[in-house]
């Protein structure tokens, strides 16, 4: 249904300079998640944050922190992310030989696993880990920057990856170009959770960011 459908501002369009007043902020403003994008500058063109930036905004919310790990290798900070404050943590598919692997590394530091897929990657690379995840992200741009246009041909993907989920209760993630606009037909194809970040941080206060989450859930006639 529309109403359960979550949003989670990416604090990569966060002031950079005042996280902790930022995350506060969104929270407040009614966000239901907290995402993370962790670049690497190698798997991905840019370079953001580590477990020490998750550690360092966990005391600012109760929100779930989701950590979304666009590194490669993965593995070896796992368990950092995790101790860090993460409540689920997501890796990409194409990021390592070894997913099932990564996944259940996720589950046994006691966080929820996520897999993530790049546009151009098919879904039938999960096919084989969905009892493992408790989160798919659906990369709608490719990675490695905030404000890109949406991919339009990712909303037949999704449609598709929401086939397979089936009835396991795994939540669908949307990441990139969300805007009043493109959110509809994301939730149309079965995504109930939106990560958006320019479109809610855009305005700079509380205030700003409360209306731009509004915008969003009125498009696809969430709760106001």
């Amino acid at each position: 249904m529309a109403g359960d459908v979550l949003i989670a501002p990416s604090i990569l369009s966060a002031d950079f300079a005042k996280f902790g007043e930022e995350v506060r902020a969104i929270d407040d403003a009614g966000c239901d998640w907290v995402h993370v994008d962790v670049m690497d500058g190698h798997f991905v063109p840019n370079i953001t944050f580590g477990p020490r930036l998750v550690e360092c905004v966990r005391p600012h919310t109760k929100k779930i922190l989701d950590v979304h790990l666009m590194i490669a290798p993965a593995d070896a900070y796992l368990e950092a992310f995790a101790k860090a404050g993460s409540d689920i943590i997501t890796v990409h598919a194409e990021a390592g030989p070894h997913l099932d692997r990564s996944l259940q590394m996720i589950r046994s530091l006691g966080k929820k696993a996520g897999v993530s897929l790049n546009p151009s990657t098919p879904e039938s690379a999960i096919e084989f880990v969905l009892d493992r995840v408790d989160l798919i992200l659906v990369m709608t741009v490719n990675p490695g920057f905030g404000g890109q246009a949406f991919i339009p041909a990712m909303v037949e993907k999704t449609a598709r990856i929401k086939k397979m989920i089936g009835d396991r209760k795994i939540w669908l993630e949307i990441d990139g170009g969300v805007t009043p606009e493109t959110a509809p037909s994301v939730v149309a194809a079965g995504a109930n959770v939106l990560v958006a970040g320019s479109a809610v941080f855009k305005g700079g206060n509380q205030a700003a960011y409360a209306a731009n989450m509004t915008a969003i859930r009125k498009s696809y006639g969430g709760r106001s």
